[in-house]
């Protein structure tokens, strides 16, 4: 009993972080997005599926769209302000690794598909325009 908890937990963390990988990688289109959080579901359910059962692969299905739901979201805001693409799929990528890696944490894989729309939501109403840097003082 608890050793599934654990799995399923590990499963929808591991999901999240693919998820937040592919939202880095394919945010750049619309197409790209829905594609990514259909590929992160997908991925999720084959290692849920990998790892035991049903139960770990429905953990991981939905750790795997609120990851990418999420990513894409903060994603779409970072293109928007100004940033790169490339530079926003290398840290997105990376990020989506570290998160994969700590879902192995117990019970960390649980508060990683949970925690990631709530940082999404609130990274949204707080998400200001491009950032000025040193422009600001540029004025001639």
């Amino acid at each position: 009993m608890l050793g599934d908890l654990y799995w399923i937990g590990v499963a929808a963390g591991v999901a999240a972080g693919v998820g937040v990988l592919l939202a880095g990688l394919l945010n750049a289109t619309p197409l790209g997005r829905v594609a990514g959080i259909v590929l992160a579901a997908a991925a999720g359910v084959l290692f849920g599926l990998l790892v035991d059962n049903l139960d770990e692969a429905v953990g991981g299905g939905v750790g795997g769209v609120l990851g990418a739901l999420a990513a894409a979201t903060i994603a779409l805001g970072t293109l928007r302000r100004g940033g790169t693409r490339g530079g926003t799929a290398a840290l997105f990528g990376l990020g989506g690794l570290a998160i994969a890696a700590l879902a192995f944490v117990p019970a960390l894989g649980y508060v990683e598909a949970l925690g990631l729309p709530a940082l999404a939501a609130r990274l949204r109403q707080r998400g200001g325009e491009r950032y000025a840097g040193l422009r600001i003082l540029a004025r001639d």
